[in-house]
């Protein structure tokens, strides 16, 4: 980092009049108690199962992300249906052959500005932003400042980052620590969010369940927004973008894989699956520059609960920016 420019954090904090010592962030708290956390993550398996399905956790540096191992195996991706013009389908199966790691968490603001600080990365507005019912174009709104009405906070998962700066974060990320890290693709990003459960949510199936593991579309939500669609039955604790890690993890230990922020996956959308879809859990698609659209998977705090299926998938341009955009990190273990 350039000695003369302040941090992103400190200016943040500045800018807040907050100066207080920055606290230790849900990463490294994460290492400390990786295994109380996980084993939440596997209740309801019988205690031999748990124990022997703990998944590893790791941080390579001080300012990489915490990434949870997550062992090989094979499952049916996508369902049939879905939304007109948003097929989930067809299902197929998928072999994933060797282990992978991937985010316990999406990728936080503050992981971000380590980014920032140490490269003079810049992104630019305008950052999609919803008012009422629609989506607008702010001209101001940028990653540091979303133009929400929110306080920018650290343990904030990073949004009004597009598909290119999530991109350029892992490519540094790689540099970084000298490990293979990347985006998920879209399969990657589905087994793992289901983390070897059935049903259509990453807590089961019921709608309205889905409180204790998603911050998403709920009654204190729509209480504060009042958008047209219905909410969830039940109340998250967050009527805006919550702090990553604050609700309960799914089997393999990750945060947030429902709710929170959509997150942006490697692969180029098309839809329905095409014939020539990788069943090995790698992405499709075409290089940067050469896609229409990339997938974008788990919805948001915003989104309505259908949208919260493990199946769904949202698409958009690689290049343009949301407050509800974020991603998390995968990385290749062999």
């Amino acid at each position: 980092m350039d000695g003369n420019r302040i941090s992103i954090l400190d200016e943040q904090a500045r800018r807040r009049g907050d100066r207080r010592e920055h606290r230790a962030g849900p990463a490294g708290m994460a290492v400390l108690a990786a295994t109380a956390t996980i084993l939440l993550g596997l209740a309801g398996l019988p205690a031999q199962a748990a124990e022997s399905e703990a998944p590893r956790v790791f941080q390579d540096c001080d300012v990489c992300p915490v990434m949870v191992e997550v062992p090989p195996g094979e499952f049916i991706m996508g369902a049939e249906g879905g939304e007109e013009g948003r097929p989930d389908g067809p299902p197929h199966e998928v072999s994933i052959a060797t282990a992978f790691a991937i985010g316990r968490f999406e990728v936080t603001n503050r992981e971000f500005a380590a980014f920032v600080d140490a490269t003079g990365y810049e992104t630019a507005p305008p950052c999609a932003v919803r008012v009422g019912d629609e989506w607008l174009l702010h001209p101001e709104a940028l990653w540091t400042d979303l133009k929400t009405g929110q306080e920018w906070e650290a343990d904030h998962p990073v949004a009004c980052v597009n598909w290119l700066d999530a991109r350029a974060y892992v490519a540094w990320l790689a540099e970084t620590s000298g490990q293979p890290y990347r985006l998920p693709s879209e399969a990657e990003w589905e087994y793992a969010a289901r983390g070897a459960v059935s049903g259509d949510f990453p807590w089961g199936s019921e709608p309205d369940e889905a409180c204790g593991q998603a911050n998403v579309y709920d009654s204190s939500a729509q209480a504060m927004h009042g958008y047209s669609w219905q909410p969830a039955l039940c109340d998250d604790g967050f009527p805006m973008l919550a702090p990553v890690g604050r609700l309960q993890p799914n089997r393999f230990g990750l945060h947030d894989v429902a709710g929170n922020l959509w997150e942006w996956v490697e692969d180029c959308y098309v839809a329905p699956y095409p014939a020539d879809i990788p069943t090995d859990g790698s992405a499709y698609g075409p290089p940067p520059g050469q896609c229409d659209r990339r997938s974008v998977r788990g919805g948001s705090w915003t989104s309505r609960i259908s949208r919260q299926r493990l199946a769904f998938r949202g698409r958009d341009p690689e290049d343009l920016r949301y407050s509800i955009f974020g991603f998390r990190v995968a990385r290749s273990l062999h």
